[in-house]
């Protein structure tokens, strides 16, 4: 009698564990700390603003960010009103030469996007956020860059979107 009450206490602790824990809302498994009464979110397309131009990259990276959010929040995504609003806009689209060899050749170059984010809460403004973020990718120096963009151009993106998520609903 004494082990089924002990076996009953756990399981209604576990339980009692459980449910103070996703009642809270704001945690989960994603490690997304979204409140529970914000729903929706709306990402604008990211504005070119860098002198180098990458015709498919806001493109890209707009859409990038919308499927991780998708993926990994409950939050429907609106055109307008959003209880969180992303604006981001390219400002920065960079090639400069890394690593130079002994003959003063580049042996190695380095693709550098910068991205600047204007994030809005509108139903808690102290998560209210404006950050830039930078992602590079480095190819070998006997490649051209159009050879080898859409390739790096893939990993650049994952990187920054990595970073905007975390930085806006992760708060890390």
């Amino acid at each position: 009698m004494k082990r089924t009450f002990s076996t009953i206490l756990f399981i209604f602790s576990l339980a009692a564990v459980a449910f103070i824990v996703r009642s809270c809302g704001i945690y989960s498994f994603s490690g997304t700390s979204i409140q529970p009464d914000v729903y929706t979110v709306n990402i604008h397309y990211f504005e070119y603003k860098a002198l180098r131009v990458n015709p498919t990259l806001s493109n890209d990276l707009t859409e990038a960010l919308k499927d991780q959010f998708r993926r990994l929040t409950r939050l429907e995504q609106v055109d307008e009103d959003g209880d969180l609003d992303i604006v981001g806009e390219i400002i920065g689209y960079d090639v400069k030469a890394m690593g130079i060899t002994a003959n003063e050749v580049a042996a190695q170059n380095r693709l550098t996007v910068n991205v600047k984010i204007y994030f809005t809460n509108n139903k808690y403004p102290e998560d209210n956020l404006e950050q830039s973020f930078s992602a590079y990718a480095d190819f070998d120096a006997t490649q051209s860059l159009d050879a080898v963009e859409s390739t790096i151009c893939e990993d650049i993106i994952d990187q920054l979107v990595e970073d905007i998520f975390n930085a806006t609903v992760a708060q890390w």
